[in-house]
């Protein structure tokens, strides 16, 4: 297969995850469409619903190039009633406290904007001594999760939405857990919360309004949604052409007179990868095809 033709089979696909679907199961749709090995960025939970950018292909070799994007999200909660998961999927611990009016709820959300601490929720992925925390929280063992600095950009009041329920948008950096906002801004209001509907409206360069559902994606019509990889992220450009760009895509080094670090490198006007340039030498370092 030519260069061309493996570079149409790489990209991300924006799709718009239902709620009740887990990550995997998303993934898995995309997969047999497209017959390519396949990736989420970005794990909702079987609640959420909205963005999952998938990479097909080679595209996975960017993920740590897309990991801190902007994320946003639309999140409801419940307030005076505590679970176990932090959500109302999970066992309920307690039910009946106090539920916040506008006012407190208002004057709370100052706090938690900008650089915060925030501990983990014990049902998450997040890694205990090798083991996933949710796994040794099945197990109905003690999960102590460190506090992680986390990067909130912004939340704003929607409305209240139910008797105990609001609505909140969020804009968020990557690591944040929505879940654990909830517990934590029902906590300076003197009472609980459980997430009951979250949806992720944008994650970096991807939007729910562009995004496609999972079982709309077939071998035939795959491709129409295929986002090439070059465009999903923020870097200088470098274009190489003749024998330089021979030599590049064999592995080797070149002498660069530009500007240390990364670039977006196309070969002979395909895109390649990324080009790393270092103490004025050129190489490829991500390879997409």
């Amino acid at each position: 297969m030519r260069a061309e033709e493996r570079a149409q089979t790489s990209g991300f696909i924006d799709v718009n995850k239902p709620s009740g679907m887990s990550s995997a199961a998303a993934v898995s749709k995309v997969r047999r469409a497209s017959g390519q090995a396949c990736g989420h960025m970005g794990t909702l939970d079987p609640l959420a619903s909205g963005v999952l950018p998938v990479a097909v292909g080679n595209a996975s070799r960017l993920f740590h190039y897309l990991l801190d994007k902007q994320k946003m999200y639309l999140a409801r909660f419940r307030f005076g009633i505590e679970t176990d998961t932090l959500d109302v999927c999970g066992e309920v611990l307690r039910s009946g406290l106090p539920v916040p009016d506008e006012g407190t709820l208002r004057a709370a959300l100052p706090a938690f904007v900008g650089d915060i601490e925030q501990v983990p929720p014990a049902y998450s992925a997040k890694s205990v001594n090798g083991v996933r925390a949710y796994r040794l929280a099945r197990q109905g063992k003690a999960v102590e999760l460190a506090p992680r600095r986390v990067r909130i950009e912004g939340i704003e009041w929607c409305g209240q939405t139910g008797e105990d329920e609001f609505s909140f948008r969020i804009a968020c950096g990557g690591g944040t857990y929505i879940r654990a906002l909830g517990r934590d801004i029902a906590a300076a209001c003197g009472t609980v919360a459980a997430m009951s509907s979250l949806v992720r409206e944008q994650s970096g360069v991807f939007s729910l309004a562009d995004a496609v559902a999972p079982d709309a994606l077939t071998a035939d019509n795959w491709r129409t949604f295929l986002i090439p990889p070059e465009t999903a992220f923020s870097m200088p450009e470098l274009r190489v052409a003749g024998d330089e760009a021979r030599r590049l895509g064999f592995g080797q080094r070149l002498p660069f007179a530009g500007a240390a670090g990364e670039y977006k490198l196309w070969l002979d006007g395909a895109f390649y990868g990324i080009a790393l340039a270092e103490n004025g030498v050129l190489r490829a370092k991500v390879k997409l095809i």
